[in-house]
Parts: C-alpha cells; sequence; structure tokens
C-alpha cells in the first residue's frame, strides 16, 4: 500500500474559501489517483507567536506543526490567493522560516486564486521563483482559478478541472509505487516523457 503523504496548504486566512476548495480538489484528485494519505491545511491554523517569530526556533504549537507537516510531507499542493498582485505577507514569512534545503527535490503543485485574468501570472511571477529558490521540483502546469470558476464556493468550470487533471498527472515520476525507488534522473527522465504524452493528446 502507498506509504507516501500528500499535503495541501492554502495561503488564505478566510474560512470557507476558494483558494482552500481550490486545494482539497487538487488533493482528492491526486489521492485518488496515487493512493496515499493527505491532508489539508491553511494559515488561519497558525499561532500567534509566527508573526514575530524570525527562526525556526522561536515556533511554538500549531505554527510549528505547520512547517513539519510541509517539510516531511512527499509532495505539495500549494495554492494562494492573489492580494494586490502578490502572495499575502504572512505566506511568504512562513516560508522564510523554512531551511533552504528542506524542500528540495520535493514535487509541488503550484496554484493561485484571484478575482479576475489579471492576476493569472502570479504562479510564475511569484509562487514559482519562491520554491525555485528551495531546489523544490515544480510540475510545469500551474491552476489558476479566477471567482468566475466557482458556483456556492465550489468549482464548476470544465477548463479549471481539465487543468487540475492535467496537472496531477504530472506527479506521476514521484507518486506512482514504481517510480519511488528510481535515481533523481531516471524520474526525471520518466517526468519528460509524462509531459510529452500530455502533450500529444492536449
Amino acid at each position: 500500500m502507498p506509504s507516501f503523504n500528500i499535503l495541501g496548504l492554502a495561503g488564505s486566512f478566510s474560512l470557507p474559501s476558494r483558494t482552500r476548495r481550490l486545494v482539497e480538489e487538487a488533493v482528492d484528485r491526486t489521492v485518488a489517483r496515487y493512493g496515499g494519505h493527505s491532508r489539508v491545511i491553511d494559515l488561519s491554523q497558525l499561532g500567534s507567536d509566527i508573526a514575530g517569530a524570525r527562526h525556526i526556533e522561536d515556533l511554538t504549537g500549531s505554527a510549528r506543526d505547520m512547517i513539519d507537516l510541509i517539510v516531511e510531507a512527499d509532495a505539495l499542493v500549494v495554492a494562494s490567493p492573489v492580494y494586490k498582485g502578490s502572495y499575502p505577507g504572512l505566506f511568504k514569512h512562513l516560508f522564510d522560516l523554512i531551511e533552504p534545503t528542506a524542500l528540495a527535490e520535493k514535487p509541488v503543485l503550484l496554484a493561485a486564486t484571484g478575482g479576475g485574468d489579471k492576476h493569472a501570472l502570479v504562479i510564475e511571477h511569484h509562487l514559482r521563483p519562491l520554491f525555485a529558490f528551495f531546489e523544490a521540483q515544480t510540475l510545469a502546469t500551474g491552476v489558476y482559478a479566477a471567482e468566475r470558476d466557482f458556483t456556492d464556493g465550489q468549482i464548476t468550470s470544465p477548463g479549471l478541472i481539465a487543468r487540475l487533471d492535467r496537472a496531477v498527472a504530472q506527479f506521476e515520476p514521484y507518486l506512482q509505487q514504481d517510480s519511488r525507488s528510481l535515481p533523481f534522473a531516471a524520474r526525471i527522465d520518466r517526468w519528460r516523457g509524462t509531459l510529452d504524452a500530455i502533450a500529444a493528446i492536449a
């Protein structure tokens, strides 16, 4: 049986939120495809000591637990709402407290939510550079969801669902059971083959 853990992080303070719903959908589809265990967390669960923390050692309670979950996960789904053209400051501060090597080679599906299309490049301009610093393996397809993609808090856009499935398929080199024992270079070759297959049917 699969033993890996999929963690979803929604960089939102609101409950409910479109960002959390997007993360939940991506995580559910990942587990349905590859198995494993999952959990979704968000910024509303951070404790009060996060704001004044300058080092990870300054954290206790829920904030430290959240960082431990992020670091220990086998794969991440990370989404942020867009505030004034970027992710929230506390979202960035959370990652500022993580060791630079802690996320190396970890596969990450990046997503974001915003009111309209003008914020769609936040994934490429803000989230992807952040995870590149950590040397994480961000999936090629980022998933941006606008307000019109939801109805009563639920995802109703066929285009968004298709993009989610496209992104989730790119976890294959990392989460397939016969892939997890492969050397990193071999996983990259398989990942490229997956992308070629996806492109052929897109």
